[in-house]
């Protein structure tokens, strides 16, 4: 049999126009699902502008010493050096199987309103897939609907990078929102934590989404978000 398709997104934001940082996606909340989602199934990558999709120079720094982050950046450039634009793969959503968002401050600023974004989280909302975000990732959800209108995280328990967590990291004044304030409002209050930087994975369903919305709080959540996706396909125990 083939192997499940999964397509990763990723932001093509590279600046943070507050203070103009360099900014991008995370380097360890591609890495490790990379790593673990690799054998198992087949990996596009997209982004909104497509071609290579900016990696988050602070992140390389922050996981310099991080084995499975650095062997990622070294040896798999090809992975985010050329990426569809999101446009392109709207008219192959049926083809894949689960969506993940990969986070990093950049998705903050283009992937909330790109419509096509939008479009293609209502279609694998529709079609019942998982769909699955980590850290800043779970901003793209925000604006997103169920097939019947309703916000995709209506009622759904979900979780993403925390206010005290962007308070550490000295971002909360260059940010177009708070993430948690967002998700915690859109979820009908169902935004949960755990403590900074620890592992948070929540695995929720909405009131018109059938599929596994899957959500993890921060970097060090994301291999295990990468293990909830292979559950929902029903790899886990290959």
């Amino acid at each position: 049999m083939p192997s499940p398709k999964v397509l990763i997104i990723l932001t093509s934001q590279a600046e943070i126009p507050a203070n103009r940082a360099e900014t991008g996606w995370y380097l360890p909340e591609l890495a490790h699902p990379y790593q673990i989602l690799k054998p198992k199934v087949d990996i596009s990558i997209a982004s909104p502008q497509g071609g290579e999709a900016p990696l988050d120079p602070h992140s390389v720094k922050a996981f310099e010493n991080d084995e499975v982050s650095m062997s990622f950046m070294q040896n798999e450039k090809a992975v985010w050096a050329n990426t569809y634009k999101i446009a392109e793969v709207i008219p192959m959503a049926g083809e894949f199987d689960a969506l993940f968002y990969v986070g990093g401050h950049g998705p903050m600023f283009d992937l909330p309103s790109d419509p096509r974004s939008l479009a293609l989280i209502q279609s694998f909302a529709a079609a019942r897939k998982p769909i699955a975000a980590v850290c800043h990732g779970p901003a793209a959800l925000l604006n997103a609907t169920t097939p019947s209108g309703l916000p995709l995280l209506s009622g759904a328990t979900v979780t993403g990078f925390s206010n005290g967590e962007e308070d550490q990291v000295g971002m909360s004044a260059f940010m177009p929102f708070l993430l948690e304030t967002e998700l915690n409002r859109i979820s009908g209050g169902m935004y949960v934590k755990e403590h900074p930087y620890k592992e948070k994975v929540v695995v929720s369903k909405t009131a018109g989404m059938e599929g596994p919305l899957i959500t993890g709080q921060n970097p060090r959540s994301a291999a295990r978000v990468a293990n909830e996706i292979l559950k929902a396909l029903g790899l886990d125990r290959q």
